[in-house]
């Protein structure tokens, strides 16, 4: 069975809504405390929504009616993490107990093995499973095996109560389930620590996933990672140590990781941007999402009934051919990466489904983007390695970095980059393993103080898990050889020429304008010579030391100098007679004579010991 696509009609729209007066919107705004209970909040919030007609989501039912954040003559009143996430130090104590226990339990002072720490990541909750999701992609922070066993990390749950479900559904939309969905399957299709996913069938009839986040988990969220930020500032404090200043990263990796994911209407506009990518191609698919009925805490998408790529056996016998499923995933992705910028950052086994002749892509909650400069390094980094070439291979580093990069050493960066070459290099381009490759240099780079972007490692990563799909379950499809076919197909000789064209037109530009710039400045310095303002500051490269003997020899002319003319003034004092008298010369010229003996004999220790260690250097 070939691959193709479905068209999918377009999403309904909501109703035309009633007009709140604006004595209701005044009143909502200046009498927010009129009756402060919780109830009585809700059941205003629940008002507006009924007049409105739209729905009213969890968080403006608990936050629109509270004290807004205000401004005044004295500054805007400060909305700190824990304010904003109602943390206690009291409910921080209480979550370290808890930590402090299940980390005891596994003894970690006599030492955490791999599998271990990822059992002891797992019985912490859904923050440690995501920092260890975080910790198997830097391995420069963990050794490789740690990050190998913690790649195993997968944030299932037990499911929430039925209830629950229905209560967060309407809490989000301010109305009864009843009016938009006509049924709700209670049995979840997928349990994981941040959402549950329930199949379920809308009142117009579509047959649609809903996704609902459990409530308070970024709350647990926040606590843990303010937990977690107090002990990297201290440790950050009493060890001055590079891994200590990542770990800082990590945390705030996580928190930006974390946000991004709790908001369920950034996953629906990937969803929906994804959705226009998968146009362009008949075999590519991913849910529609119904972006009405979408909150920061609700994705509602069409359900997809399909086989999961982790069961080959079962597309055998529905007739699809793994090696062509498995050569169109991966080109599409080498396409969503190098070419498009935007892809899916967590490909593995349950995320991607074959229905209907397409292959369909699941869960868009995580997604990467890389903007053209870093797709273009990434390219030239792979070609570098692949024709053994260690300065391009620097190139495309210090490209990374920006104009700021500086690496003290650039020999022994060179000398690194001539070890990865070495390595990666002597195999033939379609062997290249690009996910180690990557992590090679990530860590390197570390090393030298190169700051490689994040989304290279999200890259990274989601090679990883997507070649270990590929292993297990279509073991004949080779991912290298296929990412290598697309960049040599995409870098064909019109396309090369284009480029080359577009570049010299780019420089041609640049030195256009540098030309002209350095005229005007000609112009400059001409005129100020002309007015005798011009001044020249002159450095001689490796002159310092040659000055420093040089100052070195004057001082010592001047010392002599100075002995000489206190002997000489000594001896003149001497047969002036002048008195008082000691030892038969007068006393100011035996003070000269002392002066200028102690003088003699410090010049010629000076020169002595001085020469001395000019000869052993």
């Amino acid at each position: 069975m070939s691959l193709n696509s479905p068209i999918e009609p377009d999403a309904a729209r909501p109703e035309s809504v009633e007009p709140v007066t604006l004595s209701d919107r005044v009143n909502a705004v200046i009498n927010p405390t009129a009756d402060p209970s919780p109830d009585a909040a809700a059941a205003t919030a629940a008002k507006f929504a009924e007049k409105t007609g739209m729905p009213q989501s969890r968080k403006q039912n608990s936050a629109a009616f509270t004290q807004p954040e205000t401004i005044g003559l004295f500054g805007s009143r400060k909305d700190s993490f824990s304010q904003r996430y109602h943390l206690t130090r009291r409910g921080k104590l209480k979550r370290l107990t808890q930590i402090a226990q299940i980390v005891n339990q596994f003894d970690i002072v006599h030492g955490l093995t791999p599998i271990k720490m990822r059992l002891m990541l797992e019985a912490l909750g859904p923050t440690f499973v995501k920092v260890g999701q975080i910790l198997s992609m830097r391995s420069e922070i963990l050794p490789q095996s740690f990050c190998d066993e913690l790649s195993k990390l997968r944030a299932d749950a037990d499911p929430m109560p039925y209830g629950t479900v229905l209560q967060v559904l309407e809490d989000e939309y301010g109305r009864p389930v009843g009016e938009i969905f006509e049924h709700i399957n209670a049995t979840p299709l997928g349990s994981a620590s941040l959402a549950q996913v329930h199949r379920a069938k809308l009142s117009t009839g579509e047959d649609v996933a809903v996704k609902v986040q459990r409530p308070g988990v970024r709350e647990t969220m926040a606590q843990d990672v303010s937990i977690m930020r107090t002990i990297a500032r201290i440790a950050a404090k009493t060890m001055h140590s590079a891994q200590v200043v990542d770990l800082s990263g990590v945390v705030e990796e996580l928190w930006d990781t974390f946000e991004s994911e709790t908001d369920f209407l950034i996953e629906t506009r990937n969803l929906a941007e994804f959705k226009r990518f998968c146009e362009r191609y008949k075999y590519m698919d991913c849910p529609k999402p119904y972006p009405e009925l979408c909150t920061e805490h609700v994705v509602v998408m069409d359900y997809v009934e399909g086989i999961s790529v982790s069961h080959p056996n079962e597309l055998i016998e529905a007739g699809y051919d793994l090696k062509e499923i498995g050569t169109k995933l991966v080109d599409n992705y080498a396409t969503q990466v190098l070419d498009e910028g935007f892809f899916h950052a967590d490909p593995h086994p349950g995320n991607i489904m074959v229905r209907g002749g397409q292959i369909v892509l699941l869960d868009l909650g995580m997604t990467g983007r890389l903007n053209a400069k870093t797709r273009s390094v990434l390219k030239d980094m792979i070609f570098a390695v692949a024709k053994q070439d260690s300065p391009a291979l620097a190139d495309g580093l210090l490209r990374f970095a920006g104009a700021e990069a500086d690496p003290e050493d650039y020999p022994a960066l060179l000398a690194d980059l001539d070890v990865i070459v070495k390595e990666f290099g002597t195999v033939d381009l379609a062997e290249l393993d690009i996910a180690a490759m990557l992590t090679a240099l990530t860590q390197m780079a570390q090393r030298h103080g190169i700051e490689v972007p994040s989304t290279v490692t999200t890259v990274g990563r989601a090679l990883v898990t997507l070649e270990g799909l590929l292993d297990e379950f279509i073991p004949d499809v080779n991912m290298i050889q296929i990412i290598s076919d697309h960049i040599a197909a995409s870098t064909s000789k019109k396309d090369f020429a284009k480029d080359e064209a577009k570049s010299l037109v780019i420089e041609g530009h640049q030195a256009l304008h540098s030309l002209l710039t350095a005229a005007n400045e000609l112009k400059v310095a001409s005129r100020m010579l002309t007015r005798g303002q011009l001044r020249v500051n002159m450095e001689l490269v490796g002159s310092q030391e040659p000055i420093h003997l040089l100052a070195n020899m004057v001082n010592r002319l001047t010392m002599a100098l100075i002995v000489v003319g206190l002997f000489i003034g000594s001896s003149i004092v001497y047969y002036a007679g002048i008195k008082p008298v000691i030892f038969g010369i007068p006393i100011v010229g035996f003070l000269g004579y002392v002066i200028a003996f102690i003088l003699s004999v410090w010049i010629v220790f000076d020169i002595y010991f001085k020469g001395r260690s000019n000869k052993k250097r």
